[in-house]
């Protein structure tokens, strides 16, 4: 399984993806989900990646190779708008090539995030299906996920707004990150997070964190504590003494 975020604020963009990818319980692998193609001060693109492995690498490796050449490409895309059309109509080829030589049914579906800057333009954001077909982001829809979302949602729902800085925003990309990893064992490290600054046409803050980096156990321990401890501040119900906190305020902070 797989869980990849996408945030767009007033201030960026910022990305974050974990890199486990298993076929069942006793094969498990780690590849990255993160692929970045700059060309500093004329565009920024990043693209977040699940489904598929096989339809992923193979389209990356065609952005690529294209990239390296002088025909279409991401590099000769107009707009945002386009370079969705384009990997989306990658991914469907693919897709349809792979199917046409299997013989076992399998499913070489992939979603993409897309995300960056081209030129003058606004930042943006694109959620591309395994059809090819694809959503913009907005303000009422500021961040996409894809892979196993759910546990993670909820913080984003909370948190992020038009005007949350990158790095608020990066640390709730990590926190719902957290969640998830938590709840759900495919989902795993090496995590990565790129934080893009508007208008800067460049590659931004990049980290990837193991498990054991200091700095991603301190985050998740902190937000542990904090849950905890917002969960005593709660407001006591009609019929519990206010000088006698529920058991379950003292079984959360013990």
């Amino acid at each position: 399984m797989t869980y990849c975020l996408a945030i767009s604020t007033a201030h960026g963009l910022v990305f974050a993806s974990d890199s486990r990818t298993n076929a069942g319980l006793d094969d498990i692998s780690v590849h990255g989900k993160m692929h970045s193609f700059i060309w500093e001060g004329d565009r920024f693109l990043t693209l977040l990646s699940a489904g598929s492995l096989a339809t992923t690498q193979a389209v990356i490796k065609r952005l690529r190779e294209d990239a390296a050449g002088t025909g279409h490409s991401l590099l000769s895309m107009p707009s945002m708008a386009a370079v969705a059309d384009y990997v989306g109509g990658l991914s469907t080829e693919i897709q349809r090539h792979h199917s046409g030589r299997d013989t076992a049914s399998t499913n070489f579906e992939s979603t993409f995030i897309l995300g960056g800057q081209i030129g003058t333009a606004a930042p943006a954001l694109y959620l591309i299906y395994p059809q090819g077909n694809y959503i913009h982001s907005s303000s009422a829809q500021p961040f996409f996920q894809i892979g196993e979302f759910k546990y993670g949602k909820p913080i984003l729902d909370r948190v992020i707004g038009e005007n949350t800085t990158l790095e608020d925003a990066a640390r709730c990309a990590l926190v719902s990150i957290d969640s998830t990893m938590r709840s759900n064992l495919t989902v795993g490290p090496p995590i990565e997070l790129h934080l893009y600054p508007r208008n800067s046409l460049k590659k931004g803050r990049y980290l990837q964190l193991d498990q054991d980096d200091d700095f991603w156990r301190e985050l998740s321990n902190s937000w542990s504590i904090g849950l905890n401890r917002a969960l005593g501040e709660l407001p006591p119900f009609s019929w519990e003494q206010a000088d006698q906190p529920p058991s379950i305020r003292s079984i959360s902070q013990s």
